[in-house]
């Protein structure tokens, strides 16, 4: 429910505007005047102003000016007459959002003013999005609030202060990393070093010498002596990513690292004590990788001494909007560009998606839509192509099953008609690549009622 205020000096546009919004269930305050109308909006802040223009004194220009310096993200609608259509443009350019010309229809009113509340609605969620990443989490590397991310900051919170090996497990791009620094940062060794090492990046003859280093002349191109990972990570955290990469040789020396808490450089002779906490993470089952000889049984416990499972984006989709919104202020602020959030539409398409590629993806699909968006809301049309296909061919898939099923426990012919409807829609304006008259003669509709149908279900062109 939305507060909306109706400023009107004709009591029966007053009236009219009263009976159409509380039918949709808003709360509905008016007032006779300009003059009320800025007294009302100096004490209370409303979602809506829908103003007549032209009124004695206090005109809807004067009080469109009132509503944007009371409450700037606070949409406007003007009424006017079909003759002062130039002042009503005017007054978009002001900051109005829309403008209703008499005579208009109920339809007609209902579009408009639904597109301003969901504009609306989507700068408050933005700001809040904004303030819950702004004020971090627990660990400020990790952005979520769905129940299997806020699991895991229990976890570490938990293990955060003990000595023992972690083992992450998760698909790629869930952000393991991320979880391995909320496990430094949040232990006794935050102050120290967080050393990185992937696994699978390294070349196995140059393995052993990025673990431990190597000495002066121990190998061709050794021409001084050089510390290792190990070495470096003293004191803090050594992360292991991707360890199920590792090659056999290299999984013995790394078992009596774990052991010993020791090793020697490659040509030396000196052993090197370290005291340093391994976290390893893994996108392979590793029980499997035992069982087929891959990976040591007796590494395998060692470093499964605590294991976390990070989930993938698909099992935390209340993450996607707080993550995109991040992702969205991050890439606008690189490449320049003033973009406020996610349109409804094109927020519901990405919330749609199975994201195999998770969070990483993501931001790939973000970065993309930044790039490709002309306006100040992510629009749709901004999308990967591959992200609206697997959106277009569910819906299509949904239509069939419900079709081939007929009507089930949670049937709904209003919902099923609605998704049919959209989905020809869509499917037309694709077909005639954008053609609203192209579109509605393929449909068999007039051009008024294809693009009543693209406003009532947000299709663009």
């Amino acid at each position: 429910m939305s507060r909306i205020l109706v400023v009107d000096d004709e009591k029966s546009m007053r009236d009219f505007f009263d009976i159409l919004l509380r039918r949709e269930e808003h709360e509905v305050e008016t007032a006779a005047s300009g003059d009320e109308a800025l007294e009302l909006i100096a004490r209370k802040a409303y979602d809506l102003v829908v103003t007549d223009l032209k009124m004695p004194r206090i005109t809807g220009l004067d009080v469109l000016s009132g509503v944007k310096r009371a409450s700037p993200d606070t949409e406007v609608i003007v009424i006017t007459a079909y003759s002062a259509v130039e002042t009503a443009i005017e007054a978009m350019r002001l900051g109005a959002f829309n403008y209703l010309s008499k005579p208009f229809n109920n339809e007609e009113i209902k579009i408009v003013i639904e597109k301003a509340l969901e504009k609306r609605r989507l700068v408050v969620e933005n700001q809040r999005l904004q303030e819950a990443v702004q004020q971090g989490e627990p660990f400020q590397r990790i952005i979520g609030r769905s129940e299997p991310i806020r699991e895991i900051f229990r976890q570490v919170r938990q293990i955060a202060p003990t000595r023992s090996t972690v083992l992450l497990t998760g698909e790629s791009g869930t952000g393991k990393e991320m979880v391995a620094r909320a496990v430094h940062h949040a232990s006794p060794r935050t102050g120290q070093s967080f050393a990185v090492m992937n696994c699978g990046a390294i070349p196995q003859d140059l393995m052993e010498s990025e673990v431990f280093g190597h000495v002066k002349g121990s190998f061709t191109g050794a021409v001084s002596d050089k510390s290792g990972m190990a070495e470096v990570a003293h004191g803090g955290t050594l992360f292991l990513d991707e360890i199920g990469e590792l090659p056999p040789l290299m999984q013995v020396k790394l078992l009596r690292l774990l052991q010993e808490k020791r090793f020697k450089p490659v040509g030396g002779t000196r052993e090197v004590e370290v005291d340093l906490r391994i976290i390893a993470a893994t996108n392979r089952d590793l029980e499997e990788e035992v069982n087929a000889g891959r990976f040591r049984e007796d590494l395998y416990f060692r470093l499964n001494v605590i294991h976390l499972h990070v989930p993938p984006l698909r099992d935390r989709r209340d993450d996607i909007p707080l993550l995109a919104q991040h992702f969205l202020r991050k890439y606008a602020s690189e490449l320049g560009r003033e973009i406020r959030g996610f349109s409804q539409e094109a927020l519901h398409v990405v919330m749609t998606y199975a994201f195999p590629g998770n969070v990483r993806e993501l931001e790939n699909l973000v970065e993309r839509s930044v790039a490709f968006e002309v306006g100040e809301w992510v629009s749709v049309d901004a999308l990967p192509p591959r992200i609206l296909r697997t959106y277009n061919e569910g819906e299509a898939s949904l239509i069939r099953s419900e079709q081939r099923d007929g009507l089930g426990p949670d049937f709904s012919l209003d919902r099923y008609l609605e998704r049919i409807e959209r989905h020809h829609v869509a499917e037309a304006l694709r077909a005639t690549s954008g053609s609203v008259t192209k579109a509605a003669e393929r449909l068999g509709l007039s051009f008024r009622s294809m693009r009543y149908k693209m406003a009532k279900y947000g299709v663009k062109k």
